[in-house]
């Protein structure tokens, strides 16, 4: 036989601890775990806690916290002591700091930049400095034109305090005058090989036929590519370092190369247009860069740019390349993104089924939570997972406070409670904050309600049902009897309800499907973030007859 009073005491706590309502599931995987000998018992365990959950759940708030204040009372005076999770400190640091945020402007920015943008933004506030947001658009043919002004925004709806904005399509003239110097120090040259040719000849450890021209070749037939007198493809400036490094990549690697598409900003003003590496070697040092962090797959493009550094003999930044994080499942290549929303498959780019930035501030995550989550993940070098299941949890710790409580009816069902008086109903916003006041309704002897249609359709014939801070029921047939005990049940199913004069509502979720139901009338004046009670948080609309799931 199971032992009732334990489970009603683990029940109990974690009602307490969850804003008046236990999760039967958790409650059974708490017991078992202290009654191991119990768990071959499980299944039929299962009938026995969700009665106990039930009676519990059915008490409210109040009179849980006067249970617990009698039996359990340690759990009244722990404080909720918050693990406060820092950042390392940046080496080499002398007075302020100058670091900066690279995206390419293929689009918005997505779950995977935020990480970047919220690490340099806490370094900065942390020593004084500037961050500079420098957008990395020489590679005509991956722009989104809306990029330039999403990603800043962007930034903005994250709390990331940009200081200065560079884009470097607007900075050729100093990345010609860069190459032009290390061109005269040979120790660049202009290579007119087949791409496959110039690519056997580096994994052979070979030089081409052009690595020896003299710099004054170089210089000319580098002019000549700038004036557009050479054909796309036609050569390419390749940076020389060790044609027998032990890694390939890093042999003579190219430096800057003429496009076939035109601009988005200079149009064909230009024809040649640097690589990332030696562009953002160039801007690192002019642009005073102290400490650079980005990710482990960064790593061999860091030792490519330390050419750059070494020839001229520029001071190093700091780098710090943190692991990699994985995001199984997740749609996180903006060309794919555009490509959806250009066939149709996505409305745009704050679409809730993508994980840009404004997808999912759309649906109702806070600045703060991704804050949180990466400082929390720490700022290291080996590779992780990300946690949507951690993620949700801030999430709900920094809008359950002052998200009201909200039924909404998904598929309802019309039922009419007979042999019913007025019945009034007052339902708090919030069972722990009683500052937020009540919904309070009467329902009307012969009135209809809605309930949802699973609840409904999963009570037998005969069984007594709570409505939640309404009424208790027994089912007969469509309809429900009113019954003559109202006391709080102890055994029986609890859901919840709403008025006949209900407002249509509708919810779309992360993975495109949309639940529609009705919202009770008090939760058409509650806009942005509610608990949808025994549904989820959701960011509403209740002007657009609408909202957004964010999490259960």
């Amino acid at each position: 036989m199971p032992n009732i009073k334990s489970i009603r005491e683990i029940a109990l706590k974690n009602a307490f601890q969850h804003d008046g309502t236990a999760d039967p599931k958790t409650v059974l995987s708490k017991y078992l775990s202290i009654t191991p000998e119990d768990r071959k018992n499980a299944a039929s365990l299962l009938p026995v806690v969700e009665g106990v959950v039930n009676e519990i759940n059915a008490l409210g708030m109040a009179v849980i916290q006067r249970e617990i204040s009698i039996s359990f009372p340690e759990l009244l005076k722990v404080e909720k002591k918050e693990q406060k999770h820092i950042l390392p400190d940046l080496e080499d640091v002398k007075g302020k700091v100058v670091m900066r945020l690279a995206p390419s402007p293929s689009g918005p920015l997505h779950l995977g930049h935020t990480r970047m943008a919220i690490l340099n933004d806490e370094y900065v506030k942390r020593y004084g400095g500037s961050l500079i947001l420098r957008i990395e658009d020489t590679n005509p043919s991956n722009i989104d034109p809306e990029a330039y002004r999403m990603i800043p925004e962007d930034l903005e709806m994250l709390g990331v305090k940009v200081h200065n904005i560079v884009i470097q399509s607007s900075r050729l003239e100093i990345y010609y005058n860069e190459a032009r110097k290390l061109i005269s120090g040979s120790h660049m040259y202009v290579c007119r090989c087949d791409k496959e040719v110039e690519k056997k000849y580096k994994l052979e450890m070979k030089a081409c036929p052009h690595r020896d021209q003299t710099a004054e070749e170089n210089l000319d037939l580098f002019q000549k590519m700038i004036n557009g007198e050479l054909a796309s493809g036609a050569a390419s400036v390749m940076l020389k370092t060790s044609l027998n490094h032990p890694n390939p990549s890093l042999r003579d690697w190219i430096a800057f190369r003429i496009p076939p598409a035109e601009h988005p900003l200079v149009g064909r003003k230009y024809s040649l247009f640097p690589t990332m590496n030696f562009s953002v070697a160039v801007d690192d040092h002019l642009l005073g860069l102290t400490h650079v962090i980005r990710g482990m797959d960064q790593l061999n493009n860091t030792y490519r740019q330390k050419f750059i550094f070494d020839y001229n003999n520029w001071k190093t930044p700091f780098y710090f390349h943190y692991g990699m994080i994985s995001y199984p499942g997740a749609l996180l290549k903006t060309s794919l993104m555009k490509r959806g929303i250009k066939k149709g498959d996505f409305s745009g780019w704050d679409d809730v089924r993508l994980l840009t930035v404004r997808a999912l501030l759309k649906r109702g995550y806070r600045n703060e939570t991704f804050r949180k989550y990466w400082i929390d993940s720490g700022l290291r070098d080996v590779d992780a997972t990300f946690s949507w299941e951690i993620f949700n949890s801030i999430n709900k710790g920094f809008i359950d406070s002052g998200a009201k409580r909200i039924f909404f009816v998904k598929d309802p069902v019309k039922i009419t409670i007979k042999d019913a008086p007025d019945i009034a109903s007052s339902i708090p916003f919030h069972p722990s904050d009683p500052k937020m006041g009540s919904r309070n309704y009467l329902v009307k002897k012969g009135s209809d309600i809605y309930v949802t249609t699973e609840d409904w359709n999963s009570i037998p014939s005969g069984e007594n049902v709570r409505l939640k801070d309404l009424c208790n029921v027994t089912k007969t047939g469509n309809s429900a009897k009113y019954s003559i005990d109202q006391e709080p049940m102890k055994r029986g199913k609890i859901i919840h309800w709403a008025p006949e004069d209900s407002s249509e509502f509708s919810v779309e979720k992360p993975d495109g499907t949309i639940d529609k139901g009705v919202i009770e009338p008090e939760g058409t004046k509650v806009a942005g973030e509610v608990q949808m009670e025994r549904y989820g948080y959701v960011n509403s609309f209740p002007k657009k007859g609408m909202g957004y799931y964010t999490h259960r």
